[in-house]
């Protein structure tokens, strides 16, 4: 198999860790596997996510139900709706804050790092990875994911859209700032 450890930079203007995700999720067959601490992304990555799930890619993505941040919080489950409307599965992690960032597509392919599924993290940050393909490891990042969801409340589209109308505006707020965060 192969090991890739990759840097990322905000000088060069190639988004090297979106460009990577981007590559799984658009490759994947099966499923794609994610565990980020913020969801904050821009309209190609909600696209790239939407048509894999619409396609019939199971694609679960679990987030903390406790952050370290409450306003980024906000801004990640503002994104929940959209998601689950085209069949992607969000689930959130109850023991507590869980920041991993990680990637698994059809055990084949996964990437290991510090990129965020942020904008700050894809495109103003200096950030590492690992993308992994067809080694053993991958066996153990999926492992590893599927040990967190198991302790993870999935998020309904009933969930999504419990919120009152004054926290919708508010998350509708917050989106329209996402590349600030």
């Amino acid at each position: 198999g192969w090991v890739q450890p990759f840097g990322d930079t905000p000088l060069d203007n190639e988004p090297v860790g979106e460009t990577v995700y981007m590559h799984l999720i658009n490759r994947a067959k099966d499923y794609v596997y994610i565990n980020t601490p913020y969801i904050i992304i821009d309209n190609e990555m909600i696209t790239a996510l939407t048509a894999a799930a619409k396609s019939g890619v199971d694609v679960r993505i679990v987030t903390p139900a406790i952050s370290d941040s409450a306003l980024v919080h906000e801004m990640t489950r503002s994104y929940y709706e959209t998601l689950i409307l085209a069949g992607v599965k969000i689930y959130e992690y109850t023991p507590g804050m869980v920041h991993a960032k990680t990637f698994i597509a059809d055990d084949r392919s996964a990437v290991v790092g510090t990129i965020n599924l942020d904008y700050r993290s894809l495109y103003l940050h200096f950030e590492c990875g690992v993308w992994m393909s067809g080694v053993s490891a991958i066996q153990s990042v999926r492992e590893d994911f599927l040990a967190t969801q198991a302790v993870s409340q999935e998020i309904s589209l009933d969930d999504a859209r419990r919120f009152s109308k004054s926290k919708r505006l508010y998350h509708a707020l917050l989106r329209a700032f996402a590349p600030l965060f």
